[in-house]
């Protein structure tokens, strides 16, 4: 069968083997899919151009990054805008070594990578090579939120392109291997950029009840996870009569005391992003798209759907750099918003939920946990944490977290969450059960908390009663998983099914090495950590 397009970044990939048909489980056409490509292959192309003896200019290095966030899943579906993004970045090039166009006798060090080679390669080399790829794809957006908070790391910067060029040079698992463990080694400072950047700029979170009600009256709903975009249009919508309220991953917005003075940033509307084209039907509001996860829109509410940032929609109305919101204002001014206060809820029914126990705010309650588990009042700790999905089986982890047992810690972050993050599950020792530390890229806070514990007692991480329950679907999920590998984190278990692009050498090692392991049951799963942490 003749493949019109090869994706298998994602959790969703057409029959766990890869999407290559018109259109991909996220709904990118193939065309989309095959401008993807050539973007990736323009940006090994200039990475190749990079004199690797100098640190990279912040304008390179922005280019790379916004040409890997473009390709994240779920972000751009404009081809328009990504063929502007591949001329970007040819530009750029050009810029760097502009003999090379002139050359007569070319050597090819520049030339633009056939991402054909990658998907035709040996499935051991594909699945280093993508593990790379996809670690940098999801390290990306990280790097591009802290930058336009403006903060910046070279070494992060530089990174970028080491591991473009090892996609299109290297070829032996011997070369390949070390630099997939890197990738997570550098998410970990990426994320640790991104947590300074946020809290530097909106304080540091602080435990906080949302509530799920809408009021009547206009109102903007805000998804995605840029900062610094919501703050803006809290801006610019103050004293206008319009509410702001949160989608997705934008929730742990509420818990930054900056953004918490604004008394019309009211709550949260809405669960995860695979529900938006049943939630965002005929909604009487606008919906600004600040990054993933953006579904192709029904009609019913396409014509409020506005994207900034690396997101793009084929005929969706953009928020260009200027960022001028007086577009997403008109209409909600123009909707109105509903008559009445609507009552909605969370996916378990609750009314509110809670956000903000970041590192910090757990941390202030480090000698209450140590004597807890000391006193056998916290006999576990579970981190349930990831990116939810559509497929069938992510009810997994509705189920887990309630039959965790009473005695349990559950910590999570990440839209995953919303599976069941309005459960009301009690306390142990004044603290709630179940903890939200924020959004996917808070994993860095999460990995802070078991730091500082095991340090505590004395012991290694692993060696904590803690155990790592994860659900995935794109990239980010990808440089989240290697960095928890970098740091020797075993026996995590991973669902709803395990990626496509893992051959079956490479998820051996994967096991082998780390005790990674597919998701079962609840109750067997329970069972299996609690008696693996005696």
């Amino acid at each position: 069968m003749d493949k019109k397009m090869f994706c298998f970044q994602c959790e969703q990939t057409v029959g766990c083997t890869g999407c290559t048909g018109n259109a991909g489980a996220c709904g990118k056409k193939a065309d989309t899919a095959r401008l993807q490509d050539e973007l990736t292959g323009a940006l090994i192309s200039l990475a190749r151009a990079v004199d690797g003896s100098t640190a990279i200019s912040k304008r390179t290095g922005q280019i790379i990054i916004e040409g890997l966030f473009t390709t994240v899943t779920n972000v751009n579906f404009d081809d328009a805008s990504i063929e502007n993004m591949i001329q970007k970045v040819r530009v750029e090039k050009e810029r760097l070594v502009p003999d090379c166009s002139k050359c007569q006798s070319p050597c090819g060090k520049t030339d633009e990578y056939d991402m054909q080679q990658l998907w035709d390669a040996n499935e051991d080399i594909r699945s280093l090579k993508s593990l790379i790829l996809f670690g940098i794809r999801g390290m990306a957006a990280y790097a591009y939120h802290a930058n336009v908070l403006n903060y910046e790391d070279a070494e992060v910067n530089r990174f970028f392109c080491e591991a473009l060029f090892m996609i299109g040079y290297g070829e032996s698992v011997e070369t390949l291997l070390p630099t997939v463990l890197k990738v997570g080694e550098i998410n970990l400072k990426c994320m640790a950029l991104l947590d300074k950047a946020n809290t530097e700029t909106y304080g540091i979170p602080e435990p906080t009840d949302v509530t799920l009600t809408i009021e009547k009256g206009p109102f903007i709903v805000v998804t995605g996870h840029d900062l610094r975009d919501l703050q803006l249009l809290l801006e610019q919508t103050e004293g206008k009569g319009i509410n702001i309220y949160t989608h997705g991953e934008m929730l742990p917005a509420h818990a930054y005391p900056f953004l918490k003075k604004f008394s019309h940033l009211k709550g949260n509307f809405g669960t995860a992003w695979q529900n938006q084209q049943k939630e965002f039907d005929h909604l009487p509001a606008p919906i600004l798209f600040t990054t993933n996860c953006l579904m192709p829109p029904k009609s019913s509410y396409a014509d409020r759907v506005f994207t900034t940032e690396m997101v793009a929609f084929p005929g969706a109305v953009h928020i260009d750099e200027k960022k001028d919101f007086t577009p997403v204002i008109e209409k909600a001014l123009e909707l109105g918003g509903y008559k009445e206060d609507q009552i909605l809820t969370g996916i378990n029914g609750g009314t509110k939920v809670t956000t903000g126990f970041g590192h910090a705010a757990i941390l202030s309650h480090a000698g209450t946990i140590i004597e807890a588990v000391k006193s056998g009042a916290i006999r576990h700790f579970f981190l349930v944490a990831g990116c939810d999905g559509a497929k069938p089986g992510r009810n997994y982890y509705t189920e887990f977290v309630k039959q965790t047992p009473s005695d349990s810690i559950i910590l999570t972050l990440a839209c995953g969450k919303f599976r069941f993050n309005d459960l009301e599950l009690g306390e142990i020792g004044g603290l709630p059960r179940l903890m939200d530390m924020g959004q996917c890229n808070d994993a860095y806070g999460a990995i802070q908390v078991a730091v500082a514990l095991a340090d505590a007692f004395g012991c290694s991480v692993n060696e904590l009663p803690l155990s790592f329950v994860l659900s995935w679907y794109e990239q980010k999920a990808v440089c989240i998983l290697l960095t928890l590998l970098h740091l020797g984190i075993k026996n995590i278990r991973l669902g709803p099914s395990l990626p496509a692009f893992l051959s079956p050498n490479i998820l051996n090692f994967l096991v082998e090495n780390y005790g990674i392991a597919p998701i079962t049951t609840p109750e067997e799963d329970i069972k299996a950590l609690l008696n693996h942490s005696k």
